[in-house]
């Protein structure tokens, strides 16, 4: 590199945004991560022993991932090269995987591959590089939002090892935005900024260091030097919560958020509706899971959770947002405190098995069609004793075909309105069982 290329490449890191200013070459400056790298560790151990294996970084955005990767590339020196699956497809990987033989061969100095995105390589491409991890011949590092046990080939994912890197605390933050602040290549001798401004900035980025970084440059530049809490909440605008609707992060939320409606508690669940709310998710999408709550978990312990849950949907749907927010809130909390029983979910559950377990067995005589001369002929319906001509709107005969007799698939709980079931349906297996075991009707 001659004098040119060096002042070239120096303007270009000063022009740079703070966040890739700040990134660390040195992992006695990388924050976070140390149930990754503390002694004993796997990756920790890797870094001691020159010796890494191939592997999967997993976690949220701005947690480190390629700034980890290369560090411990150049700890174990080896050559980094980086791609991105976005950009990137067979040819490009095949050049790769040539120029890590060729440095091999001629220098015996290794490659780690670095792949950002690596979930979003199809079939072939992942395939294009499991021969080459097997052999050795590059060491494969994959960065990835997603869950890799969704989005990678199993025989890829075998070979590597998955490593779960969680959001930065906020202390975490606080220590790299006062880095920042101090250090001569971030905005030192620029700027100076309130402490309550850098903890409401690093409690607004939900553990995410680089979206903590540009907002931070962005609440400077709006400073005449001092950053205070209104430069930060300026800057930040609307908080951009971590949550992709097509990914990992999404289904986690909508789980929490069903898991709370049936733990019952109304606290979570409210909460985890507003993360969906604020995320933009569609209102429609999360009716629905409510009115599966009301009847799988509330179920007829209290009949009236799914009357609640079909009501907000209608009510949002006039109501549109942000005023559809409260019915939505209303009947999640209902749900919530609603008492739980499953028993009209098994019931189902045990109904089905039977099915797939004996097939489709002969509807009773006395219950089939007779709609038409020869079902008449045949005895469709013969002796159908019609319930509402009896006492109490009830008459003891067969429901069930052969083979299912006295099987009980609905069990009512003891919890809220199913008692009351429950204290019927005794009664009514009662008066069924009082019948002549050979009698059809």
């Amino acid at each position: 590199m001659d004098l040119f290329d060096r002042a070239a490449t120096q303007d270009a890191h000063e022009r740079a945004p703070l966040a890739e200013r700040m990134r660390p070459t040195r992992l006695e400056d990388y924050v976070g991560q140390e149930h990754l790298l503390g002694e004993g560790k796997l990756l920790g151990r890797a870094v001691a022993t020159g010796s890494l294996p191939s592997m999967v970084f997993w976690g949220p955005p701005g947690t480190g991932k390629t700034t980890l990767a290369r560090i411990v590339a150049q700890r174990c020196g080896a050559h980094f090269e980086a791609l991105s699956a976005v950009l990137v497809g067979v040819k490009e990987l095949r050049e790769a995987v040539a120029r890590a033989e060729e440095r091999w061969r001629l220098h015996r100095t290794k490659t780690v591959l670095f792949v950002d995105e690596i979930h979003r390589f199809n079939k072939s491409q992942q395939d294009a590089l499991l021969p080459h991890v097997e052999k050795g011949t590059l060491t494969l590092l994959g960065a990835t939002t997603e869950n890799p046990s969704f989005e990678m080939n199993a025989a890829l994912l075998s070979r590597m090892r998955v490593l779960t890197l969680r959001g930065l605390e906020e202390d975490e933050l606080e220590r790299l935005l006062a880095r920042a602040l101090a250090a001569p290549h971030g905005l030192a001798g620029k700027f100076t900024a309130d402490p309550d401004a850098l903890r409401a900035l690093a409690q607004a980025t939900s553990g995410d260091a680089r979206r903590a970084l540009t907002t931070l440059e962005v609440a400077a530049a709006q400073s005449q030097g001092h950053i205070t809490t209104a430069h930060v909440q300026e800057a930040l605008q609307q908080r951009t919560l971590l949550y992709d609707k097509a990914g990992d992060e999404h289904f986690s939320v909508v789980s929490a958020f069903i898991k709370s409606m049936r733990g019952s508690d109304p606290d979570a669940a409210v909460y985890w509706l507003a993360r969906l709310v604020e995320s933009g998710e569609d209102p429609r999408f999360i009716v629905r899971r409510m009115v599966i709550v009301a009847s799988e978990d509330v179920g007829n312990a209290d009949p009236q959770a799914l009357v609640v849950a079909t009501a907000a949907l209608q009510a949002v749907e006039l109501l549109g947002f942000p005023e559809g927010v409260h019915p939505l809130a209303q009947a999640v909390l209902y749900l919530a405190m609603a008492p739980k029983s499953n028993a009209s979910y098994r019931a189902y559950g045990l109904a089905a098995d039977a099915v797939k377990a004996q097939g489709a067995l002969p509807v009773p005589i006395h219950l089939r069609q007779a709609s038409s001369a020869l079902g008449r002929q045949l005895g469709h319906g013969r002796d159908y004793k019609y319930p509402h001509d009896y006492p109490g709107h009830h008459v003891a005969q067969r429901y069930l075909p052969d083979g299912l007799l006295g099987r009980r698939f609905y069990e009512p709980s003891n919890e809220g309105y199913e008692p009351v079931h429950r204290d019927r349906l005794e009664e009514l297996r009662g008066a069924n069982a009082a019948k002549e075991p050979g009698e059809d009707g």
